[in-house]
């Protein structure tokens, strides 16, 4: 339960339908195309959301509020997930669902480690995924009584969104070539070039990762990946 939010005054309790009814998720996402998507099945599930786009900005809100699940993700702007992950689970009271999220689903082990309740990969579009992760992990008082079908929706974000997240990691590229830098904008588009099926931004993503990973030099690969995410910024979304 949100307990500062004023808007607040009663609870009210899930349904089938609307299973996190009640609820107020904090998102500790930088992609906008992945936040936007969290949105929505939030939407359907019946839960509020509120969003951070790092670290900073999601300490800043939990000194106010207190959500019922916090779903953050590993790789931030600002440093790790894992170490948000961690002081919430040592936080009393204690947040009720801390999870885990990533489009590398072999950190998993590390935010469970880090105290988290649970992990869930990226991409996140699955509205039966979704609630079933979130559900397995509340408390049993706060979950749908009796049967309930599962909804094998597919929710499909705004691709302005997805345009919004290529402008940023194109400043973010254009700032400084550093090796954190190259390491984020890895990781960061590997995840968000996932969730969008963008098969050819996500390989050069994870080339320019693993280059990183072995310490080799990666200016062909970053030269690659800058190029792809100038011609994805000329293209026109129709509106």
């Amino acid at each position: 339960m949100d307990t500062n939010d004023p808007l607040v005054a009663h609870i009210p309790a899930p349904t089938a339908a609307r299973p996190l009814l009640g609820l107020t998720v904090l998102v500790v996402e930088d992609s906008r195309f992945a936040c936007e998507a969290i949105r929505l099945l939030c939407l359907r599930s019946g839960a509020r959301i509120r969003r951070a786009d790092c670290l900073r900005s999601a300490r800043r809100h939990l000194r106010v509020y207190r959500p019922a699940v916090v779903m953050i993700d590993l790789g931030l702007p600002d440093g790790s997930g894992l170490d948000l992950i961690a002081e919430l689970s040592a936080t009393l009271p204690r947040v009720e669902v801390i999870m885990g999220m990533s489009a590398d689903d072999h950190l998993a082990a590390d935010a469970i480690t880090a105290g988290a309740d649970g992990f869930i990969p990226k991409p996140i579009l699955s509205l039966a995924t979704f609630q079933t992760n979130v559900l397995a992990l509340l408390p049993e008082g706060r979950r749908p009584k009796g049967p309930r079908m599962l909804d094998e929706t597919i929710i499909h974000p705004d691709r302005i969104a997805y345009r919004d997240d290529i402008a940023h990691i194109a400043d973010v590229l254009d700032e400084s070539e550093d090796n954190y830098t190259l390491d984020y904008v890895a990781q960061f588009l590997t995840g968000v070039a996932r969730s969008a099926d963008d098969p050819g931004l996500e390989k050069a993503a994870v080339e320019l990762a693993k280059k990183r990973a072995l310490g080799q030099p990666a200016a062909s690969e970053t030269a690659t990946l800058a190029g792809m995410i100038q011609q994805r910024l000329a293209q026109k979304i129709a509106i």
